[in-house]
């Protein structure tokens, strides 16, 4: 490709139309690189600040002790939060003299559901915005594209005489739309793709966490303590 077909000149010589549409798309494709790397690194703290708070939970630690703990932290790992809203749930109703192990464990299986739907719609803030910049940029291109392609054959229309020099910038002018399209799709439907398992996994561990916390609180809602305090 030689100068007069480089891909700047291309833009610069578009039609208005089509350099909107390349601009949009340009924006697009910054705006979700953004939430491609504040995803990456978010998503990543969950992961080791989830691990680092299942061996504390497994180390054998007092309950009571973990739970005045991570009460005491403004900003935990999920798993943390959600420890936190059942053992504090668990912990109200004990102080109602509410005693029938049912009626404790449904409470703090209500409130750790809870906590983990808010923790899940954190995890999945924004991924509806990568998922629509994959699935739409390539249809905004190939708009631009179509109308930069009317666009050439209209001032074409004026010619006497049409040649493959006449016809090939107007065509790649309008192709550089279909391009960028691409551009900012591909990486958000790969990131879209593996952000969704990494949530996913995460989900699975939250939910397990879940249970295993509910068997113990089972174990320990017929007992006299204030709360359970064993394993």
């Amino acid at each position: 490709m030689n100068q007069d077909l480089s891909i700047f000149t291309l833009i610069a010589n578009a039609s208005f139309v089509v350099k909107l549409v390349i601009g949009a798309l340009l924006t697009v494709s910054l705006a979700s690189w953004s939430v491609i790397f504040s995803k990456f690194i978010s998503l990543g703290r969950v992961k080791s600040s989830n691990e680092a708070f299942e061996q504390e939970f497994w180390s054998g630690k007092n309950l009571n002790d973990l739970f005045n703990s991570v009460s005491s932290k403004s900003d935990g790992a999920p798993l943390e939060r959600i420890f936190a809203s059942g053992m504090r749930e668990f912990l109200k109703l004990r102080e109602r003299r509410v005693s029938e192990p049912s009626a404790l464990l449904d409470g703090a299986r209500r409130a750790m559901r809870a906590s983990f739907q808010r923790e899940l719609d954190a995890m999945e803030s924004h991924l509806s915005f990568l998922a629509s910049v994959g699935s739409v940029s390539p249809y905004v291109g190939l708009f631009g594209t179509i109308w930069g392609i009317m666009h050439a054959f209209v001032g074409l229309s004026n010619l006497q005489q049409v040649t493959l020099a006449t016809v090939a910038p107007g065509i790649a002018e309008a192709l550089v739309a279909t391009a960028i399209g691409l551009f900012a799709a591909i990486p958000a439907v790969l990131a879209y793709n593996r952000f969704a398992r990494q949530i996913d996994r995460s989900a699975i561990t939250l939910e397990t966490f879940i249970e295993e916390f509910s068997n113990i609180l089972q174990r320990n809602a017929g007992t006299p303590a204030a709360a359970p305090t064993t394993r």
